[in-house]
C-alpha cells in the first residue's frame, strides 16, 4: 500500500482496505457499504462487510467524503472532490447524482456560525428526485 493510500485511509493500512479504496475508486455515483462489498465480493474479492463498513467510516471521520442518506436511510458514500466540500442532487429511482451549486446555503451557514456563538459548525444537506432519465419531460 503507497503512502497516498495510506493517507487516503487514515487508518491502519492492510490489504483488504486497499481493495476497498480500489473498489471506491471504481464508483462514480454514491454507494453504500452494501452495494460496495456486492460488487467487491461479485468480482471474486474476500473481504468482510465489517471491513467495508469499517473502512468507509474512517474515511468519512477522515473528511474524505461525501455521504449521504437515501430514502431509506442508508448511508451513501463517495470521494469528496479534491476542491472541498459538495452537496448533491440525488436520483431516487436510479442514484444518480449531481453536484449542485449552494453557494447561499454556504453563506446562510456562515452567518449562523457568525451570529449565534456556536463554532466548527456542520451541515447536512441532502436533495432528492428523478432524474431525466426517470422522470423524462413530457411531450
Amino acid at each position: 500500500m503507497t503512502d497516498a493510500t495510506r493517507q487516503r485511509v487514515g487508518a491502519r493500512s492492510t490489504q483488504k482496505r486497499a481493495d476497498v479504496l480500489q473498489a471506491l475508486d471504481a464508483c462514480q455515483d454514491f454507494v453504500s457499504a452494501q452495494q460496495l462489498y456486492t460488487r467487491m465480493t461479485a468480482s471474486g474479492l474476500q473481504v468482510g462487510l465489517s471491513t467495508v463498513y469499517r473502512t468507509l467510516q474512517a474515511l468519512d471521520r477522515g473528511g474524505r467524503l461525501d455521504t449521504v442518506r437515501d430514502t431509506d436511510g442508508e448511508r451513501l458514500y463517495r470521494w469528496r472532490s479534491p476542491s472541498g466540500h459538495r452537496h448533491y442532487l440525488i436520483c431516487r429511482r436510479c442514484s444518480r447524482s449531481q453536484a449542485v451549486d449552494t453557494d447561499a446555503v454556504e453563506l446562510w451557514v456562515e452567518h449562523i456560525s457568525a451570529t449565534s456563538g456556536f463554532a466548527d459548525v456542520e451541515h447536512t444537506l441532502e436533495l432528492s428526485g428523478l432524474c431525466p432519465d426517470c422522470h423524462p419531460p413530457a411531450r
